[in-house]
């Protein structure tokens, strides 16, 4: 999509700290990070939201990403939290679908 934010990053025409990226899987650091690591992990694809088309293949490679990038910054020996808002109510502030890749310290037990 031409105004996605999210596919102007992965395409190159804005800047972004890249972590990963192979033929199906975009990952970079979030800009406003919430944990020591925070990374956000987007499938190349342009797919709204987890209610819009997320099909196993683009679950899967987002997920096999999702676990590399987590042990390669650390994060597999004491845990980390991975986490996809969906919609207004959801806090899901760009749509395309991502994942936050969340780590590096404990992290708080309530998510609301």
């Amino acid at each position: 999509m031409d105004d996605c934010l999210f596919c102007k990053i992965i395409k190159g025409d804005i800047p972004s700290a890249r972590v990963f990226e192979n033929d199906d899987v975009f990952a970079f650091r979030d800009i406003n990070p919430q944990a020591p690591v925070h990374i956000l992990i987007v499938p190349k694809k342009h797919v709204a939201n987890v209610l819009e088309g997320a099909d196993a293949g683009i679950m899967d490679g987002v997920m096999r990403a999702a676990a590399q990038i987590a042990r390669e910054q650390g994060l597999a020996e004491n845990g980390f939290r991975l986490i996809t808002n969906c919609g207004r109510d959801g806090a899901q502030s760009v749509n395309h679908l991502h994942f936050h890749l969340l780590g590096g310290r404990q992290l708080s037990e309530t998510m609301a």
